[in-house]
Parts: structure tokens; sequence; C-alpha cells
């Protein structure tokens, strides 16, 4: 890849992301792989676009300071001093994190906050900016669990944290969303429009188990499958022409077929996490790879020339996306 004028990066696999200028469409997601500059460092040399650090979490946070006051002493003063002091320290090591990175590597760095709530940790996001984040992304974990509360509070939300961050910060903001919301098309939408850069489809919880043999729970696969591919491929399809940001694809992507495959829905990148850690970081290169063949063999001289090109605007039948029962010539099922 090579630099054009004013630090645009050029080549076939170029894509511009959040407003920001990516030598390709793979983006390494927040994960553990993102926590240590050592490993973002092999990741820029396998290809990655850019990188989501690993995140910093509002509940994390929370449960930390909680954890101390119980230890210590009640008296108020010294409890306030303590929750300062707890919170702060998490904060420090992040924001040196997002320095280090910013000096070690050339590719976008992207910093990553975990909430279920618009509180106080919106103070974090000025200070992330401070230290140099290209952009700053917003996982917000909401399971629609509590009979106590509706739909409409669940989506709410997403709006009063992208609201309250927005006030503090100038860099490029994406929401990283789950799907359980009543309207998700709807939802998603009026998100495009709140200012966001990008919406992120979508986040992959903690998934229970359960063990047989000791009755217990127990954790499930932390890793996604090619398999999984297909909720979020539907949903950048449905939206890619009814959002007012760009798009990138998350869960499921394995390969390079994969990625391919979500470009033509209309993503504008994807997120890879699992097959990385199933495999290193060299599946990133060669899933490159495997892009700019089957681009030359198609003929596309660039990312932009194909993508959104099977989404749901631009293909004859649209409906195809909109079915979600099995048609007996599917298959014997």
């Amino acid at each position: 890849m090579d630099r054009g004028v004013e630090g645009q990066v050029v080549g076939s696999l170029a894509t511009t992301y959040m407003g920001l200028a990516l030598r390709s469409p793979i983006v390494v997601g927040s994960s553990g792989l993102t926590n240590s500059v050592a490993s973002l460092k092999r990741l820029e040399e396998s290809g990655a676009g850019a990188v989501v650090l690993k995140s910093l979490f509002e509940e994390q946070i929370l449960i930390e300071t909680d954890a101390a006051l119980a230890e210590s002493t009640p008296h108020p003063e010294a409890a306030d001093y303590l929750g300062y002091y707890v919170r702060e320290n998490q904060l420090t090591d992040y924001l040196a994190l997002i320095r280090e990175a910013k000096a070690s590597v050339g590719i976008p760095v992207i910093a990553s906050i975990s909430c279920i709530t618009a509180g106080n940790w919106t103070r974090f996001a000025e200070e992330i900016e401070k230290a140099g984040a290209d952009g700053l992304e917003l996982n917000v974990f909401i399971l629609p669990s509590d009979t106590a509360m509706t739909g409409d509070a669940n989506e709410q939300v997403c709006f009063d944290v992208v609201r309250d961050v927005r006030a503090r910060v100038g860099i490029p903001i994406a929401l990283k969303l789950g799907c359980y919301y009543t309207n998700l098309a709807n939802t998603l939408q009026r998100l495009s429009r709140t200012g966001v850069a990008a919406l992120v489809l979508f986040n992959r919880w903690y998934a229970p188990d359960i063990d047989l043999d000791e009755e217990t729970l127990i954790g499930g696969d932390p890793f996604s499958s090619p398999d999984d591919l297909a909720v979020s491929l539907r949903w950048i399809a449905v939206m890619a022409g009814d959002v007012d940001c760009d798009l990138a694809a998350s869960t499921g992507i394995h390969d390079g077929p994969g990625v391919i495959k979500q470009i033509l829905a209309g993503a504008t990148v994807v997120q890879m996490v699992s097959a990385i850690y199933k495999h290193s970081p060299a599946v990133v290169r060669e899933s490159l790879d495997d892009i700019e063949a089957w681009m030359a063999k198609r003929g596309y001289g660039s990312v932009a020339d194909f993508r959104g090109k099977l989404s749901q605007s631009h293909i004859e039948n649209p409906a195809f996306y909109e079915r979600v029962q099995f048609l007996k010539r599917f298959g014997q099922i």
C-alpha cells in the first residue's frame, strides 16, 4: 500500500471508515488481541487496516471500585478518594496504552468503552481523545431481560450514551450494538442520524452453557464460527441503503470469502477476532490475499467497486433478505 497526498492510503484494498483512511477493510476488533503494543505491531504487519483497543468497561470499573470500598474504612471522604483512585488508575493504564500505540503503529487506533448507562464515565471519553485515539467505539451492552424495562427505555440508553459522549469529544464515534431491539431497522436508522460515524453489527455477548455432568453453569464457546456470519450479513444488506453512516460487520468473519460477502452486502469494513485467536495474525494477510485474487478475477480495481452490489436495495428481489421461513425447495427441512 502507498500513501498519496495528505496521508491518504491508496491501493485496491484501501477504504475510508469513520472518516479515517484505512489500507485494508479488515479491522481487528476489541479483544485481548489488542491490549498490548507488541500485539498491535504484529496485527499491523499482517495487514490490518485499523485496530480497536480492548474495551475499558464501565461495569468493571464500578465493580472494582465497590470491591475496594468494601475493604476500606466507611468514612465518606475516604470512600470518595478511594473510588476516585481506582477509577483514575484504570483510566491511566488505558491512556498509556493509547499513547504508546499511537507512537508505535501507523494504522488508526480506535479506543473502546463498553457501557450499559450514560453515566459519569462519559468523562473518560475526553481523556481518551486527549491521549490521541483516532476514534472511539462505544460498545453498548443491553440484554432485554428486565421485565420492568420497556423496549423504548432500552433503546433510549443508546441515544443517551451517544448524546453525552458527542458533547464531550470531537473524534469520530462508532456504536457497536446487539440485535435485541423491538424494531431493529428503525432503531439503527435513527441511531445513524445521531452524528455517529459508524454502526458495528453486532457485538458478541458472553454466552452461558450448562455442564450436564456437574450440573453447573459454565461459559459457552467464546469464539464465533463461520456459520455466525448470516445474522450480520442479513442486517448489513438490509440497512446499507438506509443509514447515514458507515456500517461495520462483526461476528463470523473468518476468511477472505467472509470479508467479500460482507462488503458485497454493503459493509464498509469488517471486524475480525475469533479467526485470529484460532489461527494467528497471519489469517489477516491470507484473507487479504484471497480478496485481491478474487477482485483481480472479477475485474474490480477497488473494494468500492463492489461494495453494496448485493445489498437489499440493489438486488432484483429485495424480499429475499426478509424471508424468515424455510421453503421446501431449499432442502429437505
